[in-house]
């Protein structure tokens, strides 16, 4: 997914530096001409350092980042090193997972009479201690985590150990708005075990959002979406 100036920009430019979550189809359209980096096992400052001279050098450089840049993708880090180099630039807005992936299984994230907040985490955080569960556990609404598909399970325990119900509606979308997406739901206290054979990039959708899934989700998913109530 793409937004109409993003597609713009990469058609026109001279260098397409692009996230290794990217589709391939959207790097194909990139003029032939057009210097395609991959950013696969660049280190951030490296990047940053990249950017800065390619931009320096008058070049049209889109950076192709998943979802949108201001969302858990660092994009700020590489906005403020434009900045020190004074290399001018613009933020074209990505298409957010945050809504997107649930979306792309009939979940919705705010509902009225159900869900009017949404609280979301970095699942990298989880790893940790970083995360206040308490907090988390008693917050209303709809709780969406970011690539935690491997802390799914910590996640949950805390959360639950934290007060939040067991019996809680639980969701894990994989590859997300994807020809191969697939999603599971069921209770918070399954959730991880149900996820198991998911592979990321996943996405964790916690609350009562996660029913309506069930009404609202699409006929074309029905083949790969594996669904427990």
């Amino acid at each position: 997914m793409i937004t109409a100036r993003g597609l713009d920009l990469i058609r026109s430019c001279d260098v397409l530096v692009y996230d290794v979550l990217v589709s391939p189809e959207l790097v194909e359209e990139a003029p032939a001409e057009a210097l395609l980096i991959p950013r696969e096992d660049v280190r951030q400052t490296e990047l940053n350092e990249l950017l800065v001279e390619l931009g320096g050098q008058g070049l049209e450089v889109v950076r192709l980042k998943g979802g949108d840049p201001f969302v858990f993708g660092r994009g700020g880090e590489e906005a403020l090193a434009l900045v020190a180099a004074g290399v001018p630039f613009d933020v074209v807005p990505g298409v957010s997972a945050i809504s997107a992936v649930p979306a792309s299984v009939g979940i919705p994230i705010t509902h009225r009479g159900v869900s009017a907040q949404v609280t979301f985490v970095s699942g990298h955080s989880a790893s940790g201690d970083d995360l206040d569960y308490a907090q988390l556990a008693g917050a209303p609404g709809t709780l969406v985590v970011f690539m935690g598909l491997a802390h799914v399970d910590r996640i949950a325990r805390r959360l639950i150990g934290a007060g939040k119900a067991p019996s809680t509606p639980a969701a894990v979308v994989s590859r997300g708005t994807y020809a191969d997406c697939r999603s599971v739901s069921g209770s918070l206290d399954e959730i991880a075990g149900l996820a198991a054979e998911l592979s990321s990039p996943a996405l964790l959708v916690v609350g009562d959002v996660v029913n309506l899934g069930k009404y609202l989700g699409y006929a074309a998913l029905a083949d790969r979406t594996a669904s427990v109530s």
